[in-house]
């Protein structure tokens, strides 16, 4: 049976309320850096400089949301002194806020590739990083799940899609080398390139952040730990999973 923290029930009604709007911030906040990087790669493949202009001036909205998170966090804390279960709640949902917005920063630096008409002409290289950006997608997606359902499992089957994103990232790294090989006059252009393939890879990392701390809410342990370890490796073989610590 999944394994899913159970909070405290407190005598304030509003207490609850607001650590439910808490978890909920971050989950709309994820649903706004998803949308960004979706646009992102419709901005990449229909080389659209409108629409990556958008992706890159609404950062400073979730700039701003990361900002409202934390201060809603410092809030509770001062107000309420939530202990155990609670407390491990409000410290994932700082955390994920933080990841998150800087997951914003790197699909923001991906779109400003087209809005400085950097497209690669490769269409091996669209072709890769569009396929290493939907992979983002699909990770992103699983992670928020996990995060919105507390749920173990699914966290780590989240956390384990990041294997194949970095091999995306590594096949895609070789065919933009040869790229820069047959081309190198236009390293400037390849160095902007790599960049970006180098903050879709990062995105992938962020949100294994995020599956790590749905791990550590619903058992109050990191599952780098030694004494966690033992539990996160009988999950993986139950769920026919792999992962590396």
């Amino acid at each position: 049976m999944r394994r899913q923290i159970q909070l405290s029930t407190h005598i304030s009604a509003k207490y609850n309320q607001e650590l439910e709007n808490l978890k909920h911030s971050v989950l709309t906040m994820g649903g706004v850096i998803e949308q960004q990087l979706v646009n992102t790669l419709v901005a990449l493949t229909e080389n659209a400089p409108s629409l990556a202009e958008r992706v890159a001036l609404n950062d400073s909205r979730v700039d701003s949301m990361e900002t409202q998170v934390e201060q809603e966090c410092m809030r509770i804390i001062a107000k309420r002194n939530p202990t155990a279960g609670d407390l491990r709640l409000v410290m994932t949902v700082s955390k994920a806020a933080t990841d998150l917005e800087r997951m914003g920063d790197e699909i923001a630096r991906v779109a400003k590739l087209v809005t400085k008409n950097n497209i690669p002409s490769s269409d091996d290289v669209i072709a890769g990083m569009v396929d290493i950006g939907n992979r983002n997608v699909a990770m992103m997606r699983a992670t928020f799940d996990a995060f919105a359902r507390q749920d173990d499992k699914a966290a780590l089957f989240a956390y384990q899609q990041d294997n194949a994103i970095d091999k995306a990232y590594k096949k895609i790294l070789e065919t933009t080398a040869k790229e820069i090989k047959s081309a190198p006059e236009d390293i400037k252009l390849w160095m902007d390139v790599l960049w970006a393939i180098r903050s879709f890879e990062r995105i992938g990392d962020r949100c294994k952040n995020i599956c790590e701390y749905v791990i550590y809410l619903t058992y109050g342990k990191n599952m780098n730990s030694s004494s966690m370890k033992k539990t996160v490796k009988k999950l993986l073989k139950q769920n026919n999973l792999s992962i590396d610590f």
